[in-house]
């Protein structure tokens, strides 16, 4: 085993030594050819036919004692924008408890 210990080190030293110089040779841009990237894809084909959406039904949400319409704009996942463009009549610092308003 010890016979062939030394034998087996070196080599293995030699190849290690070997595969750094050659990665330092290629990392440092001599020799080597500039990489174009790759091609882009191709533009996925287009279909002309069409699946005729159903308009969603609205959705509506009853003010409970303590909602703000900030609150239930978070609640329902929509800007306080949004929620006031679907409530064109809503005054939005008088809320009462019981009042019906439109969240989608």
């Amino acid at each position: 085993m010890r016979r062939w210990s030394a034998p087996a080190a070196f080599l293995l030293a030699v190849t290690i030594a070997a595969l750094l110089v050659r990665a330092g040779l290629e990392g440092s841009g001599h020799g080597s050819r500039p990489v174009s990237p790759p091609p882009p894809p191709p533009p996925a084909p287009t279909s002309t036919l069409t699946t005729p959406t159903l308009p969603r039904p609205h959705r509506y949400y009853v003010i409970r004692s303590g909602d703000t319409l900030g609150g239930v704009a978070s609640t329902h996942h929509l800007t306080l924008e949004r929620l006031l463009t679907l409530n064109p009549g809503v005054d939005p610092t008088s809320l009462h408890v019981g009042q019906r308003i439109r969240v989608g």
